[in-house]
């Protein structure tokens, strides 16, 4: 993916241009089969790696984002127009996944296309216990706590906040995967 279509702000700038999902839109234009949600310094050189290639060898188009987002850059359009044209969705939680605005905003989005469009959404929740991402406890409170301080007072930051957590609260509640690195 091109992350120079990317926007670096100072703070979080939250993209108010994420079309909705729209069936007539989506059905017969499908890019990927597979788009992977996770935390690139949590898993990308462990367990995300060896997800992607496993699929990639079972000719599974998936889309995985090589490049970091630095904090404080927004989703790019065309990232939600990929989450949006692919069949299955694939979070893996981690424990610094909430940490990242980017990964909080891209699940609202896949969240969005489940709701509007059907989209499979697999959850994998890899080292961390489902109930800490679907309760916001653990490190997900910490994420919280840290982001609750940073938008304190500002109304529409709030807002958004409480809306990653039900997309959080929404996902862990789905049927899903529990691996912990003692499963190799």
């Amino acid at each position: 993916m091109d992350t120079s279509t990317a926007v670096e702000v100072s703070s979080p700038t939250f993209s108010s241009s994420s079309s909705s999902c729209s069936l007539d839109d989506v059905m017969y234009d499908v890019m990927y089969d597979v788009f992977l949600s996770f935390r690139g310094e949590d898993t990308r050189k462990t367990f995300t790696d060896l997800l992607y290639w496993r699929l990639k060898r079972a000719f599974v188009d998936v889309f995985i984002d090589e490049n970091e987002l630095r904090g404080g850059e927004i989703i790019p359009d065309k990232l939600n127009q990929i989450i949006q044209r692919s069949r299955i969705s694939v979070i893996i939680f981690s424990r610094r996944y909430a940490d990242s605005i980017w990964c909080l905003e891209a699940l609202e989005k896949i969240m969005e296309c489940r709701r509007t469009l059907g989209q499979i959404v697999l959850p994998i929740f890899y080292d961390v216990d489902p109930s800490d991402v679907r309760e916001q406890t653990g490190s997900f409170a910490e994420a919280f706590q840290k982001h609750e301080e940073r938008f304190h007072g500002v109304k529409d930051k709030e807002e958004k906040i409480q809306s990653w957590r039900k997309s959080l609260t929404e996902a862990a509640g789905l049927d899903g995967l529990a691996l912990s690195t003692f499963d190799g």
